[in-house]
């Protein structure tokens, strides 16, 4: 690898933990790091090798999800993040592992891809707003604006996270046990009064298309996917002879199970935890949503 090829590896994690947190869709992340090498395999006599680079890739990530979010109008259900694979010391540094949290990166899908790449920059990798008013060719006054409206609107709408990692842990084994093993009683006391299930299928798969609300309606499907899921996975695009097996990974910043078919992904499990309670369950079944984590052996974020 040449000397370019050095540089660019060393901040290969950072562009795309960029990309993806303003995109979150992998194989999106992906396509921007790349465009971002080509821009740089082309640049002559850079000086700020991780200016010019987190520069290039915010914009190519901005002008992307722009053309995103005009094909999300139509998506079929409710939209969830594409997962991205996370080591387990993620879970160690709260800040960082909110920040590719399903409930965050929801919370994000409703700022503009602006105020999203602003959040991104200054909130989860404390670039200063006199970098972020360069790369982004703005004022560091309009910058601060931008930001401040981007965090009041995080801020009232993000969800409560569970900060000690030992309970979010606690409470991710004892669910897991309950699904697999328990009865609705024993997830029941688990779930918080309110919880929520969210689902994405995008029309693709078996799944509920509008929130599910209150511990009555979510326990019994969290089980009949769980403790009597062989019929309803067989039915999300899954051959009838396929070997089906369920794996612990660590994705988006915590616990989550996998649902894996002859080596295949193709239903993502995953719950926040707020109070020592579960507080909502996200249910990703869509096919289109797994070609990344099938890829993911090389995007595995860390702190």
């Amino acid at each position: 690898m040449d000397s370019g090829g050095v540089v660019f590896g060393g901040y290969r994690e950072l562009l795309f933990g960029v990309a993806y947190r303003v995109l979150g869709r992998v194989t999106d992340a992906e396509d921007v790091v790349q465009e971002a090498w080509l821009r740089w395999s082309r640049a002559d006599g850079v000086d700020d090798p991780e200016g010019f680079l987190v520069t290039v890739t915010t914009r190519l990530a901005i002008d992307r999800l722009r053309r995103i979010q005009a094909r999300r109008e139509a998506y079929v259900g409710e939209w969830l993040p594409e997962p991205v694979m996370t080591s387990e010391d993620v879970a160690e540094d709260v800040v960082r592992a909110e920040s590719v949290s399903l409930a965050l990166l929801v919370v994000l899908e409703s700022l503009s891809p602006l105020e999203r790449a602003v959040f991104v920059l200054r909130d989860v990798f404390s670039f200063s707003y006199a970098e972020i008013a360069a790369a982004l060719e703005k004022t560091e006054p309009a910058v601060r604006q931008v930001a401040a409206r981007a965090r009041a609107h995080v801020r009232e709408r993000r969800p409560r996270f569970e900060v000690d990692p030992r309970v979010w842990r606690q409470v991710n084994d004892q669910f897991i046990g309950a699904c697999l093993n328990g009865g609705v009683e024993g997830l029941m006391e688990l779930l918080a009064p309110d919880v929520r299930l969210i689902a994405d299928s995008g029309g693709n798969a078996v799944a509920p298309r509008r929130m599910l609300v209150g511990a009555d309606r979510v326990a019994p499907f969290v089980l009949k996917i769980m403790q009597f899921g062989t019929s309803f996975l067989r039915s999300v695009d899954v051959g009838p002879d396929a070997h089906i097996e369920y794996r612990l990974v660590y994705a988006n910043g915590g616990p989550a199970i996998q649902a894996v078919a002859d080596g295949r992904p193709f239903v993502h499990f995953q719950v926040q935890v707020t109070d020592g309670k579960v507080s909502a369950c996200y249910l990703i079944v869509n096919p289109e949503k797994f070609s990344g984590v099938m890829s993911q052996n090389g995007w595995v974020l860390r702190p």
